[in-house]
């Protein structure tokens, strides 16, 4: 392609060439805060205190994605009863959908702080908060291959429907009040879908015409671009979960767009390791190698039993039938416990949050089931050094008499 992608660790940013904006007020009032929980002196085993790690966090949750459960009936159809339901099942946050009026509002949001307010009030009565926004379905309509329209036409309101330009254009302003939303929700990351133009040309066969992924790739960012120059001006990243039916499907696609929007440090990643699962990618050297970008992580299980009759592709068989299906949490392949390990020690700071899809399990079993299951794989992070009971102290002197220096 001629480009060249870098993806680079955290500490590593100051050194990147692209030039970044200024720290947004939002991004300061979470700095703030994470210092003062840093500096806070921290019990130990021992009886004594010492500081919190600077370097490793322990993962928030556990959480929900509402998407799956809400419906028209109670306790799923109002933010208050399914907060309730939520508290119930042992959850302490809540991924919201934005596209869901019966939940909440996201006009109102991104006008009114006191809205806002009155949404986390609502969620705090029941000792939950909210971890993120979702703008998986606007997001979808940003980038619509036309194979695709009228499959996806429903994801958008009668107004717009039939009409590509205007369809994509409502979901741009979507996203642009997500950002604006999040902002005054006080939240950190926000969770949505890329789109797809190349999607229909994922395999080599009939043979691509040079440039098309290129141009369809191009185009992909120039759409993007603007949202997130938006959810800078509020201070918030966006993660986009990686995931097939969208262009960013996998590590590569990702980093061909990362490389068009300049490194884009809003520019993140949703983390699902289900989906990789299915399309038999390394989802643990994944974390290795994009860790720095992962900023949501949607905990959700998935098998992969291939036969002689199919394989990844599915066969056009239904979920259940497929040799790839998600699966609720411990009933499906994915090793949880190196993915929780692996992000704590990536300082991961964000939540996680079970996405429940299975097609033999029911939800209510899978969410009763999934609380406990994320909490007991949550790692509370080392706040000291394993064996500072042997440490001598720093002894600048000391240390180069050891190494024959003096």
């Amino acid at each position: 392609m001629g480009r060249k992608v870098v993806i680079l660790p955290t500490e590593l940013g100051a050194n990147r060439t692209t030039k970044q904006p200024s720290a947004t007020s939002n991004d300061r009032l979470r700095n703030a805060q994470n210092a003062s929980f840093l500096a806070s002196p921290v019990e130990n085993l021992y009886g004594g205190t010492c500081r919190r790690s600077e370097t490793m966090k322990t993962i928030k949750g556990p959480a929900v994605f509402l998407a799956q459960f809400a419906a028209d009936e109670a306790p799923f159809n109002t933010l208050d009863s399914i907060a309730k339901w939520a508290a119930g099942h042992g959850y302490v946050g809540v991924q919201i959908p934005s596209w869901d009026s019966r939940l909440f509002d996201l006009g109102r949001a991104a006008e009114s702080k006191a809205y806002c307010d009155e949404v986390r009030g609502t969620l705090a009565r029941h000792g939950l908060a909210p971890t993120e926004l979702s703008t998986h379905l606007q997001g979808q309509l940003v980038a619509v291959h036309p194979a695709y329209d009228i499959a996806f036409d429903g994801f958008a309101p009668e107004a717009v429907r039939g009409n590509p330009g205007k369809r994509q254009a409502w979901a741009v302003e979507q996203l642009k009040l997500a950002a604006k939303a999040s902002a005054n929700l006080g939240l950190a990351t926000h969770a949505t879908f890329s789109g797809a133009l190349a999607w229909p040309y994922l395999y080599p066969w009939p043979q691509r015409p040079p440039g098309l992924v290129e141009t369809a790739f191009d185009e992909l960012a120039k759409r993007w671009k603007p949202i997130l120059d938006a959810f800078d001006a509020a201070g918030v990243d966006v993660a986009f979960e990686i995931h097939p039916g969208e262009d960013l499907h996998d590590g590569a696609s990702f980093e061909m767009f990362l490389d068009r929007v300049g490194n884009h440090r809003r520019c993140n990643i949703l983390y699902d390791p289900s989906h990789f699962v299915l399309q038999q990618l390394d989802y643990l050297a994944y974390l290795d190698l994009y860790h720095d970008r992962i900023k949501v992580f949607h905990v959700k299980d998935a098998e992969f039993n291939p036969s002689g009759r199919q394989g990844v592709y599915g066969g056009f068989q239904s979920w259940i039938n497929r040799a790839g299906r998600f699966r609720s949490l411990g009933d499906g392949q994915v090793d949880f416990t190196a993915i929780f390990s692996k992000l704590t020690q990536y300082d991961y700071a964000g939540w996680a949050v079970l996405e429940w899809e299975c097609c033999i399990k029911s939800s209510e079993q899978g969410a009763a089931e999934g609380a406990p299951f994320i909490k007991g794989h949550i790692i509370e992070a080392a706040a000291r050094a394993f064996d500072d009971f042997a440490g001598a102290g720093t002894d600048q002197v000391a240390n180069r008499r050891m190494l024959g220096l003096a």
